[in-house]
């Protein structure tokens, strides 16, 4: 039983890691936080895009786009278990990508696990969202 058990966790493993893959080869992202994040937005009522690439010449991808209001989520895991956001280049290339995306006429949001777990995030989403937000949504590039 316990075997039985062992074998299809490590399935499971492989399934999730194999779709991990598939999915990031056409460009999206599977996170558990990403995930929670796109269902507070859809129980919200607002439209979002996923994994856009937003700035010409560059690959950076953004995690969500509100058309909109021309706002741009970020979803910062990691942030308590020295992820890639908290390197030092990781930082500084975040740094990087979030100033091209304000030069690029876009709000960007950040919001780490904990702000996005306890509905903080959302809440704030919310309040930017109404402020910034138009009667025609941008089209993504």
């Amino acid at each position: 039983m316990i075997q039985m058990r062992r074998q299809r966790k490590k399935l499971k493993s492989r399934q999730h890691s194999m779709l991990r893959g598939l999915l990031s080869e056409v460009g999206v992202a599977v996170s558990k936080l990403e995930e929670s994040m796109a269902r507070q937005l859809e129980d919200a009522g607002i439209v979002y895009e996923r994994e856009q690439m937003l700035i010409p010449g560059r690959k950076f991808r953004f995690d969500f786009l509100l058309p909109q209001s021309c706002l741009i989520v970020e979803c910062e895991g990691g942030t308590w278990a020295g992820g890639r956001h908290t390197s030092g280049v990781g930082f500084r290339n975040d740094c990087v990508k979030y100033n091209l995306a304000a030069e690029h006429g876009f709000v960007v949001l950040r919001y780490t696990s904990d702000l996005i777990k306890k509905g903080d995030a959302i809440e704030s989403i919310l309040r930017v969202h109404e402020r910034y937000a138009v009667q025609t949504p941008i089209e993504a590039p």
